[in-house]
């Protein structure tokens, strides 16, 4: 998907009419049934001028000249042409509202999908520094706005536009000497309204400000729900709620306070164009000098040339609001993508899993490195484990392999192959991670094991789920594979989730697996019947490990099989007897 990157001094408004350029026919047809809909919408003055026209000079009326001179008659005419009219107005309406809402949509969904792509892209450093509710309300909310301009606004502003050509243009061919107190309001309001909208711009990125920690509290609070009434803090997260809505709700208080004067202010303008139009024009029908049907239409038409430029405070209104927002929306797709993907394409079925990590220091956001000069070769076919102490490096490691964040020195190959340079899809596809922190989708639990892999078929997915000994506690579920798991899997237990994203790593069946305590969720049992079932993939065991490191602040202390590191009495011995302490400690306890 192309990104919709910024030119120098671009204004966010350009790049917004960038994504409407591959829509241009539909655009063209909004704004043509737009103009029908304005022009078949001014005619009854026009009308009601004739007939006021018919009424006053009957036979000598404008619809007399054409041949009919009966009174009734020409009434009749005038009748059916006001049918006409009405039918034809109500069709463009309709034309241009289904036109210019689907093109809303259309752009609304270019634009969301645009940003959620640009975002997927980001490193995991940027998710550490953005709360999710801030992301959602840019890529929900902000969107939104998007729509609510672009399906009323644009509409406006061309029925605007062509009433002042149409009815500016009937002023001067009816009255020209009359035209200039009904012209010279316009550009008044016109000015007006943007020197208006300017002062509200501040006002309306202040609001999109608020609405943005009013999502982020409310997402937050969402997630940690358990925590806020295991420590029975409903109160409390209330009141910080009612805090930031209530700045929510002051900071639009000061946006509506300004644009709600915005229109009394223009109607005054109008009263001014209207009341000279009223009293000049009937002095002048009066005398004879202007016919009273013209001055019908003039008065009539004065009201739809004015009246309509209120609503354009309402559309800049929606401008602003829309600005704001896709302000937002832009400055997170211009932020910068710090890890690039390699050009070298990999197939998965050439990887043989040769890693190597030479010299490789890596430091989060400017801090003291967690990773200092560490070099390690895994051959391939090898299993391997690292142990160490919370804190150590162990995950960073793993996250490093996959290109979630940069190494600051040094460099990793797989194969041979610097992954830099390899194609970022390859390079994550050739390899499986099992989390401790498992993460499992809203949806079914065969969507969740065969996610990565939806072309698996249902005896894959159960082969899978098998090794991973999740098959029998499926089986006792009311829906079996079709039983939807809940957000973040919240209706399962810890060591089902894990289990489950064992079997997902299974069905990936990737040359590189990595397990990141993988079975930390689950019970000795268990874990002796994955390690069992699982044996001819190397699933991990510290016993059958052809080589164990052992990690301490970010570099390598020690390093050998398990009965030769026991043997040292060393960091592992010790981090053996505290793990083996531990367990026995909760069996006694149960």
């Amino acid at each position: 998907m192309s990104r919709n990157k910024a030119k120098p001094s671009e204004r966010p408004l350009s790049r917004l009419l960038r994504y409407a350029d591959k829509y241009k026919p539909t655009i063209w047809q909004a704004a043509i049934c737009s103009v029908l809909n304005n022009v078949f919408d001014l005619a009854p003055p026009a009308i009601i001028g004739a007939a006021v026209d018919v009424v006053v000079q009957q036979e000598n009326s404008i619809v007399a000249r054409f041949g009919v001179t009966d009174i009734f008659g020409q009434l009749v005419i005038l009748s059916l042409l006001s049918a006409l009219v009405w039918i034809l107005e109500s069709a463009f309406e309709y034309a241009y509202t289904r036109l210019w809402r689907n093109l809303a949509q259309d752009v609304q969904h270019d634009i969301r999908l645009d940003a959620y792509s640009h975002v997927q892209d980001l490193e995991l450093a940027y998710f550490e520094e953005q709360s999710t509710g801030a992301l959602l309300s840019v890529l929900n909310d902000d969107v939104n706005q998007l729509e609510r301009f672009l399906d009323v606004g644009a509409n406006e502003i061309i029925h605007v536009i062509a009433t002042v050509v149409i009815v500016g243009g009937s002023f001067f061919v009816l009255t020209p000497y009359n035209a200039w107190m009904a012209i010279i309001p316009i550009p008044i309001i016109i000015w007006g309204s943007v020197a208006f909208q300017e002062w509200l711009a501040p006002r309306y990125a202040e609001v999109r400000e608020k609405v943005c920690i009013l999502n982020s509290r409310l997402a937050n609070n969402l997630s940690g729900i358990t925590t806020i009434k295991s420590f029975t803090t409903e109160k409390y997260e209330i009141e910080r709620l009612r805090q930031d809505s209530n700045a929510y709700r002051k900071s639009n208080q000061k946006a509506i306070a300004l644009s709600a004067a915005f229109i009394p202010l223009i109607r005054m303008v109008i009263l001014a164009g209207f009341t000279g139009i009223l009293l000049y024009g009937g002095v002048q029908a009066a005398s004879g000098a202007l016919a009273v049907g013209t001055y019908s239409v003039l008065v009539f038409i004065t009201q739809r040339l004015l009246w309509p430029l209120t609503r354009l405070g309402q559309t800049f209104d929606l401008y602003q609001r829309a600005m704001a927002s896709i302000t937002r929306v832009m400055d997170l797709l211009d932020t910068e993508i710090d890890i690039n993907s390699g050009e070298t394409a990999l197939a998965v079925s050439d990887i043989k899993g040769e890693v190597s990590l030479n010299n490789i220091t890596f430091a989060y956001n400017q801090r003291e490195p967690v990773i200092k000069n560490l070099s390690l070769h895994i051959r391939a076919g090898e299993t391997i484990a690292i142990v160490g102490a919370t804190g150590s490096g162990k995950s960073t490691l793993v996250k490093l392999l996959l290109r979630l964040y940069e190494i600051k020195s040094g460099s990793i190959t797989l194969d041979g192959q610097n992954i830099e340079d390899i194609v970022l899809w390859d390079l994550r596809r050739g390899i499986g991670l099992v989390s401790q922190d498992v993460f499992l989708f809203h949806g079914t639990i065969r969507e969740n094991i065969n996610y990565g892999s939806p072309d698996a078929t249902l005896t894959q997915i159960t082969e899978a789920a098998k090794i991973a000994e999740a098959e029998e506690f499926i089986n006792e579920l009311p829906d079996g594979y079709d039983t939807v798991v809940g957000e973040r899997g919240q209706k399962l237990s810890g060591g089902q989730k894990q289990r489950i994203a064992i079997a997902r790593a299974i069905l990936k069946d990737p040359p590189i697996l990595i397990l990141d305590e993988a079975t930390s969720a689950v019970d000795n049992e268990t874990e002796a019947a994955i390690a069992r079932s699982f044996f001819f993939l190397f699933f991990f065991s510290l016993g059958s490990s052809d080589c164990i490191y052992v990690m301490d602040y970010g570099q390598l202390i020690e390093a050998g099989t398990h009965e030769e590191l026991l043997a040292k009495d060393g960091a592992y011995s010790a981090l053996w007897r505290v793990q083996t302490g531990a367990r026995l400690g909760q069996l006694s306890n149960k």
